[in-house]
């Protein structure tokens, strides 16, 4: 039997191609994805940088550590606390001492994020003066290469003359964008202390500083932390394994449907085969073997050839990533040999998985049935595929209708909204058959009524070869529902998180602070303006500890109660924003304990625990409300926004102009409400966006190979019917024009039936929102499912028409 299919195996050369390319695509991708979350696993710790020369960093303390029955439990503190005058003096005993400041700088055409710093520590990372020399005076300074020797500053801390530039170590971009002053205005502009750099033994250091002092000691690789934004590296690590782990998923849930429906559709045009090799006494366990020998066969060649594809893509990949920002400059594939066996042995699996149904359905007939199921197609809907589909329709819509009741909030979670979906959309491509017929009645009923039989003809054949129909929608279903799905819930949670700013906010302008945010001389300044109601806050954070054992941090503003009520609207659910005083808070939902009235244990920003009464209950909305507190519960908070409301009657225009004129010299925007909404819009995370069009860009190119491999097969097995409509009187463009039509026709059922899977998963999202006390509609991203029809669509007409151009270049009665 195996040696009759091998001999026969030039006659299905297309099938293997197409099936190839899938299988060999889709493990080269898998190892490729298996070969970039290794490479985040295996990561090296990163090395200090500003204090890389430093011999001990004695940092402010800032982690909150809470000692719970199961462990300690950290948190990184919103406002870390500075070194303690004593604790200086007192290290200072014991060596030479070094006292660093870091403070935001805003430079006109200078870079966006800048940093001060003292001279002296500069020769601890070490920095290496290029050019120039160091600051003398309180008006000369010396930049990390954004300014030259020479140049006139104006900055937010006063003029200065940049009078050296320097060079990071090894050479670069460097670290940081930083700017150095003489340690005396240093310590004027900033007085507190960030840290100190002490020239001792560590142990010594450790001793005097002692157990009950706020701060961290830091030696060695520690020293990273004593650096700007320690955790960006691993932060980046994680976003991209996320990244790479969820497109991995989606390109293993597309290989397999695309691959088992290749099969199902190959076995299913070798009927007249099987019928044949039946009737000459082939067993059906001979038939199965058959074509499970083959698919192994298949399977083994493909997936070497896709590790061989993943070993090159992976170091492309990674480079991408660095490239566009994503990961961090030193990330690089390393020698992890694990995706590769992973890629392998799925490739094997699913290429098994995708023909034991197939092969189960041609071997399990009789002689004479399968005579008969070679000329004419019977049913299509196998009592398998009605209970799977159907089973897993009602899960998707159980588990839909269960998370709306328990909790809608999981829905809204990136992890969710992207994998949920995927039981809607196999559902319904499993019940394709069933849906696809009268979706193609429905289409061709019109071009059925224009003049001619072209219109007739198409509606017919496409309704009449129902599997042929079932195998080209299919992909295209998939692909449309997943644009419309994940695209869709990503602008729909941006549009609901848009409307929920703008209904909290009943500010007429907002204005934003700069790098330092304000002084209280400009919040002053702001608050002289005539004609206005002021309400300046300031970002903060707290953290309570749920169940004994888990903190939790929530971001949280630090407002005055009297101004918050005059231009904000906060979704109260109990309690009133006019209780919120030094001994309270007002939180959401979402805490574990939100009843009005009851106290909860609160660790401010600056680590100081507090017990708080809560005052009153936001709902939990998209997850962008976070808590409020007073200025009192925020030590360390700077005030960095401040909401203006006109008074009756005032000029909204020279009250702007006013404004803008307090808040300029502190580096604040005026911005109306409108404009505020507008920037503070929030776009689809970066990571986030690259993974959801890496994943429909795999879907795409998925759906291209399926469509190409069902359309040649099926088209190749015409040639009887396209002799007999040239033999009828059709010319060759007439019967090219009839297949083009068939297939439009066919990609425009499958888009329909994906489109509405898209608007079933959207629905949901909506339904989660309402319950949230959200306030917006629906976004359909038309512009990426007609990009992703029409695709489809040419896709299919080139996939199709093709070959029947080359079936049609031979004489009618030939064929």
């Amino acid at each position: 039997m195996l040696s009759v299919a091998l001999r026969t195996l030039h006659t299905r050369w297309v099938t293997f191609v197409g099936s190839f390319t899938a299988l060999a695509l889709g493990v080269g991708l898998i190892a490729t994805m298996g070969l970039g979350l290794a490479a985040t696993l295996e990561a090296p710790q990163r090395q200090p940088e500003r204090f890389a020369q430093a011999p001990v960093v004695v940092r402010g303390n800032d982690t909150l550590r809470v000692p719970t029955e199961n462990g300690d439990r950290t948190g990184k503190l919103a406002h870390p606390r500075p070194v303690a005058p004593e604790l200086a003096r007192r290290l200072a005993g014991l060596g030479p001492t070094t006292e660093d400041r870091s403070f935001p700088v805003r430079a006109d055409g200078g870079p966006k994020r800048l940093v001060g710093h003292p001279w002296s520590v500069a020769a601890f990372a070490p920095y290496t003066l290029v050019a120039g020399r160091a600051p003398q005076s309180d008006a000369e300074v010396v930049t990390t290469g954004w300014a030259r020797p020479g140049e006139r500053l104006t900055t937010d801390r006063g003029p200065a003359t940049v009078v050296g530039t320097l060079a990071p170590p090894g050479g670069g971009r460097g670290f940081e964008d930083a700017v150095f002053w003489t340690d005396a205005r240093a310590a004027r502009l900033s007085p507190a202390v960030d840290q100190l750099v002490v020239a001792a033994d560590p142990a010594a250091v450790r001793a005097a500083a002692g157990r009950d002092t706020p701060v961290r000691v830091l030696t060695d690789r520690d020293r990273r932390f004593a650096d700007p934004d320690p955790e960006r590296d691993s932060e980046a690590l994680l976003a991209v394994n996320a990244m790479l782990g969820t497109s991995g998923g989606i390109t293993a849930f597309v290989s397999v449907f695309v691959v088992a429906s290749t099969f199902a559709f190959a076995v299913a045009q070798r009927r007249k085969e099987f019928a044949l090799l039946r009737t000459a006494g082939a067993t059906p366990r001979q038939i199965r073997r058959t074509v499970v020998a083959e698919a192994l066969l298949l399977g083994a060649v493909a997936s070497a050839a896709g590790c061989v594809l993943g070993a090159y893509g992976a170091p492309v990949l990674a480079a991408y990533t660095v490239d566009a920002g994503i990961a961090p400059h030193w990330f690089a594939i390393g020698d992890a040999t694990w995706p590769f066996h992973l890629a392998f042995w799925t490739g094997l699996f699913v290429c098994l998985a995708g023909v034991v149904a197939a092969s189960w359905r041609a071997g399990r007939v009789g002689p004479v049935e399968a005579l008969r199921e070679a000329a004419v197609e019977t049913r299509i809907m196998t009592p398998a595929r009605w209970t799977l589909g159907a089973g897993l329709l009602l899960t998707a819509l159980g588990t839909l209708a269960y998370a709306l009741l328990a909790d809608p909030s999981d829905l809204l979670h990136r992890k969710t909204y992207i994998s949920r979906p995927m039981l809607l959309i196999v559902a319904f491509a499993l019940l394709a058959p069933v849906l696809v017929r009268p979706l193609v009645r429905l289409v061709g009923w019109l071009p059925a009524r224009l003049p001619g039989a072209g219109g007739m003809l198409i509606r017919e054949n496409a309704a009449a070869g129902i599997r042929r129909t079932a195998a080209i929608a299919a992909p295209v279903l998939v692909t449309v529902a997943l644009a419309g799905s994940l695209l869709g819930t990503t602008a729909t949670l941006n549009e609901a998180k848009a409307a929920e700013v703008g209904q909290r906010t009943t500010a007429d302008f907002v204005i934003t602070g700069g790098a330092g945010g304000f002084d209280p001389a400009a919040v002053e300044r702001v608050r002289a303006v005539p004609a206005t109601e002021v309400s300046a806050s300031a970002t903060t954070a707290v953290h309570v500890l749920e169940e004994g054992v888990a903190l939790i941090r929530s971001d949280a503003r630090a407002v005055d109660t009297a101004a918050l009520a005059r231009t904000a609207e906060l979704p109260v659910t109990a309690g009133r924003v006019a209780d919120l005083d030094d001994n309270s808070v007002i939180v959401t939902e979402e805490w574990e304990r939100h009843t009005v009235g009851s106290t909860v244990d609160v660790w401010l920003g600056d680590g100081s625990r507090k017990p708080l009464r809560i005052a009153a209950v936001m709902s939990i909305g998209t997850g962008n409300n976070g808590a409020y507190v007073t200025p009192a519960n925020a030590p360390g908070a700077r005030v960095d926004r401040i909401d203006v409301r006109l008074a009756p009657g005032a000029d909204a225009a020279a009250v702007g102009s006013a404004l803008d004129e307090a808040a300029r010299p502190a580096g604040g925007r005026v911005l109306t409400k409108e404009q505020w909404v507008a920037a503070e819009y929030p776009a689809t995370k970066r990571t986030t966006r690259m993974g959801l069009l890496l994943v429909l860009g795999i879907a795409l190119l998925y759906t291209g190979i399926g469509l190409a491999n069902t359309l040649v097969m099926a088209t190749s097995e015409r040639a009887r019917e396209f002799a007999a409509l040239r033999l009828a009187g059709a010319t060759r463009w007439q019967v090219l024009r009839l297949v083009a039509g068939e297939s439009l026709t066919v990609v425009l059922a499958g888009a329909v039936v994906g489109g509405l899977v898209a608007v079933l998963n959207l629905a949901g999202i909506r339904a989660a929102l309402g319950l949230l006390g959200v306030r917006s509609g629906i976004v359909i991203p038309w512009d990426a499912l007609g990009t992703t029809a029409g695709a489809c669509a040419a896709l299919a007409v080139v996939s199709a028409v093709v070959p029947a151009a080359v079936l049609l270049r031979r004489p009618a009665a030939t064929l």
